[in-house]
């Protein structure tokens, strides 16, 4: 079975060459919502080509929103719900990617991810106080927790 994985990674798109990490598909992509994982990952199917679908997590770029399955402390806990919740609000039955690249986790990538109503959900996050940009390293617990 190694034998004929080995050949399947190094294949080619369309002689693009291999698909590596700074590569980005500026889109628009469309994708069917799965699920909201938590407030800055969806889990979607999206149309890849014509009868092609695949299923995978979008991180929102730009964003980092408070951990729901590993909260630091309760504050974090349930900000991660609330940042949750306002997604599943806001959020329909498809999501439209673009600026697509790789994630630094297998089986995940980054997107700017806009609404059926054309909002990006990163920036409705920042300023619903949901989220903070990657560039903030705050965190969401208080100090003395």
């Amino acid at each position: 079975m190694k034998s004929l994985l080995i050949p399947l990674l190094s294949l080619e798109l369309a002689g693009s060459g291999p698909v590596l990490s700074r590569d980005i598909l500026s889109g628009p992509i469309t994708a069917e919502m799965v699920r909201v994982v938590d407030g800055d990952t969806l889990a979607v199917r999206a149309l890849i080509w014509p009868g092609q679908h695949i299923d995978i997590k979008v991180r929102l770029a730009g964003i980092d929103a408070p951990e729901l399955f590993r909260p630091s402390c309760a504050v974090e806990r349930v900000r991660a719900r609330a940042a949750r919740d306002f997604v599943v609000q806001r959020t329909g039955d498809t999501v439209t990617l673009r600026t697509v690249h790789l994630g630094k986790y297998a089986g995940r990538v980054i997107a700017r991810v806009q609404t059926d109503k054309g909002e990006d959900l990163s920036t409705l996050l920042l300023r619903a106080g949901l989220a903070h940009a990657m560039s903030d390293r705050t965190g969401w617990c208080p100090k003395d927790s």
